[in-house]
């Protein structure tokens, strides 16, 4: 049976939604974060206006409290940036803010990931503290009379945390007996957002594949000076590591892109990224049948709220 993705609700896809519903759990990570940023009081606000002859009431102006560029507070940092990606890497988005679905059965590993996260943390937040005094003597020097002892904490200590937790996104049942309308109101409702998580997830793999398949043709395609571009192992494991990623949270509702992301792996199946450097004719077979993976996603890409998308029959 064939369906449009602009027609109302149909059967595929609640298939799909439903499937969602039963295999993914909503997984929400945050961070307790230290602020490095404060806004000037009215006063110093005042202060630097007189300097441009403004009135300080139209000027917005703050001070950085430390300086993160220094190598101890980019470490944190970057344990921030590698949990968020890893999230985002095992799960699927979902139509509420901070909020994504995972496997049910990951959630034992996703669990231990961050947990490693959150130790990982607490030692670089232990490191940077080593340094917090130098950091604050820093400031003093660089802020000047802005400098204000109390922005700062004694220790650095329990000011950086990563927290995690896995929120219901199903209508609470005592609703079922108090009142069974509203309960059939938030069941619509709870329906629609796994509606649209999977349009959500049809349009994320779509727009990652065309951007690793855009890259990967460019480098191949491309040259320099009438040599071939730089060619990275980047340019073929992130495609790997898509296709590994697609078939574990692919949620089996777009034919269209189903067959797009098999007809890529299959061109890139068993290709190694030094092969593409060293011989120049595979280099543009690869390419070639590339290209054709290329266009047939430009043609998906385009006008993408009103294409017409054949659905499996049940």
């Amino acid at each position: 049976m064939t369906t449009l993705l602009d027609e109302p609700q149909t059967q595929r896809t609640v298939s799909s939604s439903d499937r969602l519903r039963t295999t993914m759990a909503a997984a929400r990570l945050s961070f307790n974060w230290l602020g490095v940023r404060k806004s000037l009081t009215s006063a110093q606000k005042n202060q630097a206006a007189d300097s441009f002859g403004a009135e300080g009431k139209f000027l917005s102006a703050g001070k950085k409290l430390l300086d993160t560029s220094h190598p101890a507070y980019k470490a944190v940092t970057a344990i921030r940036g590698r949990a968020v990606a890893y999230w985002k890497g095992v799960s699927l988005p979902f139509p509420e803010p901070g909020i994504r679905l995972i496997r049910q059965d990951s959630i034992t590993d996703f669990d231990q990931q961050i947990a490693e996260f959150r130790e990982e943390l607490d030692d670089a937040v232990a490191e940077l503290d080593r340094h917090y005094d130098e950091l604050r003597s820093l400031a003093r020097e660089r802020l000047g009379d802005l400098f204000n002892v109390s922005d700062y904490p004694t220790t650095l200590t329990g000011m950086f945390a990563i927290e995690h937790d896995y929120p219901s996104v199903e209508p609470p049942n005592y609703l079922r007996q108090l009142s069974p309308e509203l309960y059939e109101q938030e069941c619509r409702r709870v329906q629609s957002r796994f509606d649209e998580a999977v349009r959500l997830a049809e349009q994320a793999f779509l727009d990652e594949l065309a951007r690793l398949v855009d890259h990967i043709t460019e480098r191949l395609n491309g040259e320099v000076d009438g040599k071939p571009k730089v060619f990275r192992d980047t340019a073929v494991t992130n495609l790997t590591e898509f296709f590994e990623r697609f078939q574990a949270l692919n949620v089996r509702s777009n034919d269209q892109l189903d067959e797009l992301v098999g007809r890529a792996q299959q061109v890139l199946g068993g290709v190694a990224p030094q092969q593409l450097r060293d011989n120049g004719a595979f280099r543009q077979q690869i390419a070639t049948q590339l290209a054709g993976v290329q266009s047939s996603l430009d043609g998906l890409l385009v006008d993408r709220p009103r294409r017409n998308i054949q659905r499996r029959p049940r």
